[in-house]
């Protein structure tokens, strides 16, 4: 799929009150396990080096990073592979399964959303990609290269306005949305108690 088709341009408002976002919007993704399979696999080719990954569930949150460009996808039974040099994982996209036919909710995607969370002021605060399995468990988060803190959460300042290219590039291949003056508009991370030095 070289040229996807944008879904919708306008996103799912879901209110917060984690009390650190207001909302996030989401922007439903299909299902299908090719789109899932080449998004994932664009992400990770085009900004390996920008992004951090990793189940995001309650009481845990996995931010790892590839030491290297990719080195290997497959994609059989369902189950994209993605290789950095030593390290890999896989994650279901699709039926399929091991053994074949397995079509469990907890292996099989429920809901694929690209997002934007909102600061408790309604500004942008971070982009990104979730994938949660049909039982609604968080199987993948990716987080997207962000102006308000560097990928080892050392906060940003002045922001680095730069880092919205990788959003601005999926926002417009995915979802048909032009840059935004919106995405400048956030202050970071003032409450957050991180290394801004």
């Amino acid at each position: 799929m070289t040229n996807p088709i944008p879904v919708s341009s306008e996103p799912q408002i879901i209110p917060s009150n984690d009390g650190f976002t207001s909302a996030v919007q989401e922007w439903a993704l299909p299902l299908d396990e090719n789109y899932l399979a080449e998004f994932i696999q664009y992400v990770f080719k085009t900004y390996w080096d920008q992004v951090n990954f990793g189940p995001l569930i309650e009481g845990a949150s996995y931010e790892m990073t590839c030491a290297t460009a990719p080195t290997y996808f497959d994609l059989s039974n369902g189950f994209l592979t993605i290789a950095c040099g030593t390290q890999h994982f896989h994650i279901c996209v699709g039926t399929g399964g091991w053994p074949v036919g397995d079509t469990r909710p907890a292996r099989l995607p429920g809901k694929a959303v690209i997002f934007r969370r909102l600061d408790m002021k309604g500004a942008p605060l971070t982009w990104g990609f979730d994938l949660i399995n049909s039982a609604g468990t968080p199987m993948l988060t990716i987080h997207f290269a962000n102006p308000h803190a560097d990928l080892g959460d050392k906060l940003l300042k002045p922001a680095r306005w730069e880092n919205l290219a990788m959003w601005r590039d999926i926002a417009q291949r995915y979802l048909g949305r032009d840059p935004e003056a919106f995405d400048e508009t956030g202050e970071g991370y003032q409450d957050m108690m991180m290394d801004a030095s």
